[in-house]
């Protein structure tokens, strides 16, 4: 992977002041994709934004927009929402910026890291769209930092590991997007519960363990068709071993 392959995902970001000093932070670190999921209350200030971008206002003009948290990262091989609210349910690993940056350089892209709203964070539902959890490991009396200085950390290390001397690209394995992975997710889930398995409630849980286990692993196209082929004869198997019993 490299610096051109990661996105900087903005979820409801509240303040246009912000968003100029996130593209200030993206170009200082050479990172240029910006994507962003409106609140879809007031339009953004664009004269605001390109006082705090100074230079980088370029990436505002560039940057993309999309209806949600799930369009924008449909076409990424992982997806790492930035938290400091750990919880059973919002992952149950986090990553520091420096292990961020050295998972993404071995691995193929494209990536997004994803940042919630100013004042909230990312909530639940938005986490679990991502595949993997990432915190700042801040001083515990005043852990919340500004958004684009959570940002310019990220970026930081992104590009000490990523940017010139580091790793340049990536020449194996082109892994699975969002929606494909969350279509494995879905027919390994598919199979499971034609055996039986989800008399109990739990599906939807594992229906998400199952795709950022996938994410993680980098699954390519064919591998996923294979995983799929191989849950899809066992419940074959299962069903006809039952009626004969």
């Amino acid at each position: 992977m490299n610096l051109t392959e990661v996105a900087i995902v903005l979820s409801r970001p509240g303040e246009s002041g912000n968003v100029g000093a996130v593209c200030r932070a993206m170009m200082n670190m050479g990172l240029s994709r910006l994507r962003i999921v409106p609140t879809g209350g007031a339009e953004p200030d664009r004269a605001v934004i390109a006082a705090r971008a100074v230079h980088a206002a370029g990436i505002w003009e560039k940057a993309e927009f999309f209806p949600s948290l799930e369009a924008a990262l449909a076409g990424c091989a992982t997806a790492i929402g930035v938290t400091r609210r750990p919880g059973r349910r919002r992952k149950a690993h986090s990553l520091n910026p420096r292990e961020t940056a050295a998972f993404l350089a071995r691995r193929p892209g494209p990536a997004a890291l994803v940042f919630g709203n100013e004042r909230t964070g990312l909530e639940d539902a938005e986490l679990e769209l991502c595949n993997m959890a990432a915190h700042i490991p801040a001083d515990e009396a005043f852990p919340s930092l500004n958004l684009s200085h959570a940002v310019q950390v990220f970026c930081y290390e992104l590009r000490l590991e990523l940017g010139p001397g580091g790793t340049r690209g990536f020449h194996g394995w082109v892994p699975l997007g969002q929606e494909r992975l969350d279509a494995l997710a879905r027919s390994v889930t598919d199979s499971l519960e034609s055996l039986g398995f989800y008399r109990q409630p739990g599906r939807a849980e594992q229906e998400h363990f199952f795709r950022d286990l996938f994410a993680r692993a980098g699954v390519t196209q064919r591998e996923a068709e294979y995983l799929a082929g191989i849950f899809e004869k066992a419940a074959r198997l299962g069903k006809k071993m039952s009626s004969e019993q």
